[in-house]
């Protein structure tokens, strides 16, 4: 039985896989335990035999992996030029049109009518992930004039940022719509949502996908962390997308933002993901910088449930060595008290829930620390809602969730500490010691004579009714 016992979970992201169909299962024993697939790169039918592989590793290792379908969302891009690329100088002006015609240094199509209808002058435009930096001088509905502040190399279909306004864009495309209908047979956990800039994008997405799978909210626009709690409340997860979100903030306050999302996000009980450029260098070297292995353990301290590779794994030279790598520097810094201490000092700062079930899943932790020879907390649950409000908790612990559903048990692969696994569905009383028991040894949690918590609902199957915390030995 094959278990990563770091508390923080790894999101691989898996690109080609042809002639390497043992690259995931390398993945899954370096520490992942969810798989991304970039719906940018691949179609749905091309990442079904990633999902089948999957799906194989959970019947060879009796684990419980999740799979999320990451969608594409809008694309802003300019049109091309003449001679494929321009040079735009410091201070000259340059016009944004609906014209088609190819453009040159004067001018480009701008095929996007929906920013034509909100930009205004004063407003920042930036092209090429935020290198080229333009401010609005006049618009009209075919033209947007603008002065350049930030010059340099512009070619064809290169991608526009509008850090300043909420565009009237749609976080889901025809496309994005079209895959999620083709999913519908596949076992996928999650689909993240592109370009989220209102909870009424996460709203429209839920109608669409319904329960078939959660939804990740990928936060990288500032216009969404406007409506931060509201996205949260209305989502499975929260992916704090660093990349896009940097291109429209400036440095400085990516830090700050990440660190209040997951602090949003753990008052909200929601699992968060901090995402992009965590160990970049390994795309092509086998060691990370050592600010980038600092970038991994500070995401670690702050509370993360998840960190995710993306090209590093995806189209790198040394995709488990990258895994292999993040694993490392969890494990370190989950040793470090500095860590416990850090948990502790947040969890007491987050708000209060009054709740029957919340006050039981906060005394599991209370509990579990105070027993000298507890290492890990139980958890029964029909829907997940039990693990979740424990992992809120962060006793520092591993948390063995059990329930009877597997599409459960997969969503638990993304939250902190969370170890699932599927158990049949319990009638009696007396079933809980059985079935704990079973699962510890299973999973090589705890030795003979250890006691640990458990917590579950009475009656059995009740979802989200947390009324039961109990103590046995092993």
């Amino acid at each position: 039985m094959h278990r990563n016992s770091n508390l923080c979970k790894i999101v691989a992201t898996i690109g080609r896989i042809d002639g390497r169909e043992d690259l995931i299962e390398k993945l899954y024993l370096a520490g992942a335990t969810v798989f991304r697939m970039n719906l940018s790169h691949a179609s749905v039918a091309e990442n079904a035999k990633k999902i089948e592989i999957i799906r194989g590793l959970e019947k060879k290792y009796d684990c419980a992996l999740g799979v999320i379908f990451d969608l594409q969302g809008p694309k802003l891009r300019v049109g091309v030029f003449e001679n494929e690329s321009v040079v735009l100088k410091d201070g000259q002006e340059f016009i944004l049109d609906m014209n088609p015609k190819p453009g040159d240094e004067t001018r480009v199509n701008l095929p996007h009518k929906e920013i034509f209808e909100v930009i205004k002058p004063g407003n920042i435009l930036l092209f090429n992930d935020g290198l080229i930096r333009v401010e609005v001088l006049s618009v009209t509905p075919e033209e947007i004039k603008t002065k350049v502040i930030n010059g340099g190399v512009l070619s064809d279909h290169k991608g526009v940022n509008v850090p300043d306004v909420s565009l009237p864009i749609s976080a889901l495309t025809e496309k994005d719509m079209e895959q999620i209908k083709q999913a519908a047979e596949l076992d996928v956990d999650w689909f993240a949502l592109s370009f989220v800039q209102k909870p009424e994008d996460v709203v429209f997405a839920r109608q669409l996908i319904k329960s078939k799978a959660g939804i990740i909210s990928k936060i990288e626009k500032p216009s969404a962390i406007e409506h931060l709690d509201k996205i949260i409340e209305y989502s499975d997860v929260i992916m704090v997308a660093r990349g896009d979100l940097g291109v429209e903030l400036s440095p400085e306050k990516v830090p700050v933002m990440q660190r209040r999302i997951i602090t949003k996000c753990r008052e909200a009980g929601k699992p968060v993901i901090v995402a992009t450029q965590m160990l970049e260098s390994m795309i092509s070297n086998v060691n990370p910088t050592r600010a980038e292995a600092s970038d991994v353990a500070t995401a670690v301290y702050e509370g993360a449930d998840a960190v995710m590779l993306s090209a590093e794994t995806a189209s790198g030279q040394h995709p488990v060595e990258a895994v292999s790598t993040m694993c490392r520097i969890i494990k370190t810094v989950e040793a470090e008290p500095m860590f416990k201490d850090n948990m502790k000092a947040n969890t007491s700062s987050l708000g209060d829930d009054s709740s029957s079930a919340a006050a039981i899943t906060t005394a599991a932790g209370v509990v579990a620390n105070l027993i000298a020879l507890s290492d890990f907390i139980i958890n029964f649950t029909d829907s997940g809602t039990t693990t979740l409000r424990t992992a809120r908790q962060r006793p520092c612990l591993p948390i063995l969730s059990l329930t009877p559903h597997i599409d459960v048990a997969r969503k638990m692969s993304v939250v902190c500490a969370v170890t699932a696994m599927v158990v049949n569905d319990l009638t009696r009383f007396e079933d809980i010691e059985r079935e704990a028991r079973a699962a510890a040894k299973k999973f090589g949690f705890g030795e003979k004579g250890t006691q640990v918590v458990v917590t579950a609902g009475i009656p059995f199957g009740s979802s989200g009714d947390t009324n039961l915390l109990y103590v046995i030995t092993l």
